[in-house]
């Protein structure tokens, strides 16, 4: 039987399952920023202008590949009829999937409607997986399903529907899912489903054949109505809305980013809750935990996640949970933020930062030390 305890730590709560009968409970720590602490420094010569008077709407995805080819996953129906083009001189709007070399050099590019596939309404996500294969999302009001790709952008594999979602217990369809993760042990990828759904849902990765779902604390999810957030409250047993990315280390440790519950939840890869932390629970609005995303070294041993709302990148402890540095702020500047969304790493430990609404942006920072 575990009991569970909430404990503050600079800025972020943390909740540790402990073993009935422990002795006293949890001291913590004031973390310290530290020289081991990552630092980072933006590149702003980076990336190559686009060719073909190319423009970027709303960047929701973005990753790296084993080849440090940044791969970039943009909504080009997001663009107005001035960024398209129809008032002026420019621009045209870029294909939805774009490869870049270490560079910023344009390799690549695809996507949109095809033959065989359900290309989604709202692009969200995307994932170069062990093999070299594309996964890409939606979070539109149909988009129900994830789509595989090869790197020429071959079409695989659709796993769900559009518009067939059941809700946070159908195994078939997925409920406007938002991260995705192929786990390169098992062959398993690993939907974080999403801004409808509550769930992490979990398929083979060449069949698409069901595995497992799982919600808040390794239980069964449930759609019914929700209270608003309030930080001051117990946390909810349940996600709210987005179930917005999950992350799976080398060790076998599963992390989802709960983003309105300003939550990063910890977990097995069958399911079973281990831990949690809360990341500036006081943050309202679209909440503080964007995603998750893990350091390039062997232990992995960062988390950096991606808040939108105040337009940070977190950097944690990944043994601890604790916060230990931020870097960032609002602002259309270089190495600023603009509704902040996604996260990527190189096996330099350079990030990669995408931005929606207005920002329409990726940006580079250099890893610098730690």
């Amino acid at each position: 039987m575990n009991r569970l305890h909430r404990i503050a730590v600079s800025g972020v709560l943390v909740s540790l399952a402990l073993a009935a009968g422990a002795a006293g409970p949890v001291q913590a720590q004031p973390a310290q920023a530290g020289e081991d602490v990552p630092q980072f420094r933006i590149d702003p010569f980076w990336a190559r202008e686009l060719p073909d008077n190319w423009m970027l709407g709303q960047v929701s995805g973005i990753d790296v590949d084993a080849d440090d080819h940044v791969w970039v996953l943009h909504r080009p129906r997001t663009l107005d009829a001035r960024q398209r083009g129809e008032e002026g001189m420019c621009c045209v709007p870029a294909p939805p999937v774009i490869e870049l070399d270490p560079d910023g050099n344009v390799l690549r590019s695809w996507g949109g409607p095809g033959d065989g596939y359900e290309w989604p309404e709202s692009e969200h996500g995307i994932h170069i997986d062990h093999q070299g294969h594309v996964w890409v999302g939606g979070n539109a009001a149909g988009d129900a399903h994830i789509l595989k790709f090869t790197k020429d952008g071959e079409f695989l594999l659709q796993i769900g529907r559009a518009g067939q979602s059941g809700g946070s217990n159908d195994t078939a369809n997925l409920g406007r899912p938002a991260g995705i993760r192929v786990d390169p042990e098992t062959n398993e990828v690993y939907v974080a489903d999403g801004y409808g759904n509550r769930r992490v849902i979990v398929f083979d990765a060449d069949t698409g054949e069901y595995r497992r779902h799982w919600g808040a604390y390794g239980e069964r999810p449930d759609d019914g109505p929700l209270p608003a957030y309030d930080p001051d409250a117990e946390p909810i047993r349940h996600y709210r809305s987005p179930v917005h990315d999950v992350g799976i280390a080398h060790d076998g440790l599963v992390y989802v980013a709960d983003r309105t519950n300003n939550r990063l939840q910890v977990f097995d890869k069958q399911g079973t809750f281990i831990r949690e932390a809360f990341v500036r629970p006081a943050t309202l609005g679209s909440g503080s935990v964007s995603g998750v995303t893990l350091s390039e070294d062997p232990d992995q041993r960062w988390l950096y996640i991606p808040d939108g709302t105040n337009n940070v990148i977190w950097i944690l402890d990944r043994e601890t949970l604790e916060v230990r540095g931020r870097f960032g702020r609002l602002g259309k500047m270089a190495g600023q933020f603009y509704r902040l969304h996604n996260l990527a790493v190189d096996s330099r430990g350079n990030l990669y930062t995408t931005e929606v609404n207005v920002g329409q942006r990726v940006q580079k920072f250099d890893r610098l030390g730690g």
